[in-house]
Order: C-alpha cells, then structure tokens, then sequence
C-alpha cells in the first residue's frame, strides 16, 4: 500500500530530468503536503492525477486514446480520487479507457512527472473551472494486439502508433513538445540501460 508519506518520499528521491521536472517537483510536492484533499477532485483549483505512457513490448508502438475533452490523441490516466497509490491508479486507467486488461508496469518508479493546466469545460453537463492537475506518469507495457475498446464517456477512440505517428496525431502542441517528446526521449536513454538526463 502506497501511503500518502510514502508516495512523498518517492517523489522526493524522484531524480528530475529536465527544468520542467526539477520546477514542477516542488510544486507537487509542496501541492501534497499542504492541502488534505490533495488527491481528490473536490478542490478545484488542482488535485493529484496519474498518468501511463504505454508501449508494446517492442517499444515500437505507443498506446493513445482520442480524448473527447480535448479533442485530441493523447496519453491514459485519470484523477487519483483520493487513491493515493498512482501507479494502480494508472493501471486501472488504462484497463478503463482501453478496454486492454494485461497492462503491466515497466518499472514501479516514476517514470516523470508533470504540472498540467486544464481548461474549463463543460463534464455530465457541469461546467469544470480551470483548474491544474499535478501528474505523475508511470511507464507500463501491454499486448499491441489484444483488443481494444473505447470508453464512450470519455474517449471516442483507441489506437496503437509508432513514436512519430503518436506525435504526429497530438494536437496540443504543448503536450507533444513538454511532455511526449520527453517521454519518448526517456524511453529511449532509460530502457537502453543508460540512466535518464536531458543533455
């Protein structure tokens, strides 16, 4: 069990790997210890959310879903809803919005981390205010060819791409630039058995 101390010491020996980790690190960090709903939707200025960057065992392939809100291709994840273990958080996403259920962690660390700001919109017919998601991305690995299905409430779409494809398909700039092309980049450096820092 991932306690919420536990998950503030993991985040505190989280070695960052660029300018936006090593700024977006205190944020979180100061974000956890100082709110009690931290984890929890509730607060509407921010909350913890949990994100998965997942490849095929080849890591030729990265696993997207057109996210209805955003009108985009993007990564999994989801709100911790007061769960403070974000790695299960991550892998139930997944399962959820995918429809894939052998989804399984690369490694159990965390993979990067992230400040997100989200626009206001409209949810179940509710406006949501702007708010930020403080995010913490894992890395998991799934079955490129196991059957997906897409969660009508939340995407309209479920689709495995190469590296280039994935960015290629993102249409929030933003994102591809501070966080795909991190990650792909992180991929790359960490699984080839060299230790990730951006040069």
């Amino acid at each position: 069990m991932i306690t919420r101390q536990k998950l503030i010491d993991q985040i505190e020996k989280y070695k960052p790997y660029n300018e936006q980790e090593e700024k977006d690190k205190i944020l979180i960090l100061d974000w956890i210890r100082n709110n009690e709903n931290a984890f929890s939707r509730e607060n509407a200025v921010a909350h913890m959310t949990a994100s998965a960057w997942v490849v095929n065992r080849e890591r030729t392939k990265i696993l997207m879903v057109y996210h209805n809100i955003y009108n985009s291709w993007s990564w999994l994840g989801g709100h911790a809803d007061g769960e403070t273990d974000l790695l299960s958080v991550a892998v139930r996403e997944v399962k959820e919005e995918s429809g894939i259920s052998n989804v399984r962690p690369v490694s159990e660390e965390i993979f990067s981390l992230e400040s997100l700001t989200v626009d206001g919109h409209m949810k179940k017919g509710k406006y949501v205010s702007s708010h930020l998601h403080f995010n913490l991305t894992y890395f998991l690995e799934a079955d490129s060819e196991e059957a997906v299905s897409i969660k009508a409430d939340e995407n309209s779409g479920v689709a495995w791409f190469s590296p280039e494809e994935a960015l290629m398909r993102s249409t929030e700039p933003w994102f591809v630039e501070h966080v795909y092309i991190k990650l792909l980049k992180k991929m790359n450096l960490c699984y080839n058995g060299i230790k990730t820092k951006e040069v």
